[in-house]
């Protein structure tokens, strides 16, 4: 983010570059780049004749070239933006030949999602000296409160904890996703207000106690009671719960808990790094430890792969979800 923010800085300073390569497996920050650029490098009146938008699928490279080569016209600059670059990977660094001498007066955006170029490739070095190439990398779960944060920040409010783990939980690490999210709720909440689990359940439709996050911490704490509750809802709100994801989210949390039985240093701020969890949920993963030796996580993490088989249809003879969850708190707990 920090990196995003200089660009932005310079672009406001008037130090704009020829070009743009915006590349990376998360596409929220090369499309909030592209939409910036979009919007203030030219003013309204100048955007009809000099801004132009392209798509990876509908050009060849030469295409791209032969646009971003053009005079502005009553303008000091061009802008052309290709969306979808990466369909052009084949025949990318064809744009080498371009980046060497770069049009000075079009500022050239190039959309390159879910890829990234060779940084030991001629072109990426040839791009990088004419202009930007920023990486935008996906962030780990233990990233994302940070993002929440300061993205709410910027909107003058606040997060629990517990909340912004519920944003992970339903919705990944999926910045775009979480992103339209926090836009819904940004509109009925008042500057000053704390996202809370209860907000989220209201106008997003997340349950705060029927979830993936709830079903894991009543696992960690043996509350068998409330895990076999929470496999009940999901089995009855299958579309809601998908058990693919339920077991997945269940075989990570184990075979995380199977290396913090491993590490040798179990300070909380160490057991955060390593597991890349929120410190806010150490504290979780302290229950879970006392009540699984490392034996009984060795078994559950194998009896979990069986069991994720077994939901994609392999050798279950397609049994119901709610049968698929029982065995799998069961041998869990037993």
């Amino acid at each position: 983010m920090d990196e995003v923010l200089k660009i932005i800085k310079d672009i406001q300073a008037g130090n704009i570059k020829p070009i743009y390569f915006l590349m990376g497996e998360e596409p929220y920050y090369i499309d909030k780049l592209a939409e910036y650029i979009e919007e203030n490098i030219l003013q309204e009146h100048e955007r009809d004749f000099n801004q132009t938008v392209l798509y990876g699928r509908d050009v060849t490279v030469e295409d791209i070239v032969g646009n971003a080569k053009r005079f502005p016209m009553m303008a000091d600059r061009q802008v052309v933006i290709v969306k979808e670059a990466q369909e052009l990977s084949r025949t990318i660094e064809k744009l080498d030949a371009y980046a060497e001498k770069p049009q000075p007066t079009t500022v050239l955006v190039i959309c390159y999602k879910y890829k990234t170029l060779d940084k030991r490739k001629k072109v990426t070095k040839t791009l990088n000296k004419a202009g930007v190439v920023f990486e935008s990398k996906k962030l780990y779960e233990n990233q994302v409160g940070d993002w929440l944060k300061r993205v709410l920040a910027g909107k003058k409010l606040s997060i629990e904890p517990k909340a912004a783990a519920m944003f992970v939980d339903f919705l990944g690490t999926d910045l775009s996703r979480i992103a339209n999210e926090i836009d819904k709720l940004a509109i009925i909440l008042k500057p000053g207000e704390t996202i809370t689990p209860a907000i989220i359940e209201e106008n997003i439709g997340f349950s705060k106690d029927f979830n993936p996050f709830e079903l894991r911490k009543a696992i960690g704490e043996r509350n068998q009671l409330k895990a076999y509750q929470i496999a009940d809802h999901f089995a009855q709100n299958p579309k809601d719960n998908p058990i693919v994801l339920t077991i997945g989210l269940v075989f990570g949390f184990f075979s995380q808990l199977l290396q913090y039985h491993g590490l040798k240093d179990k300070s909380p701020a160490n057991v955060a790094k390593t597991l890349k969890i929120n410190p806010y949920f150490v504290k979780d993963y302290d229950v879970a430890l006392k009540n699984y030796p490392m034996k009984k996580v060795s078994a559950i993490v194998s009896t979990l792969r069986d069991v994720d088989v077994k939901s994609k249809g392999v050798g279950a003879n397609n049994l119901p979800q709610h049968d698929l969850l029982k065995e799998m708190l069961v041998k869990i707990f037993n």
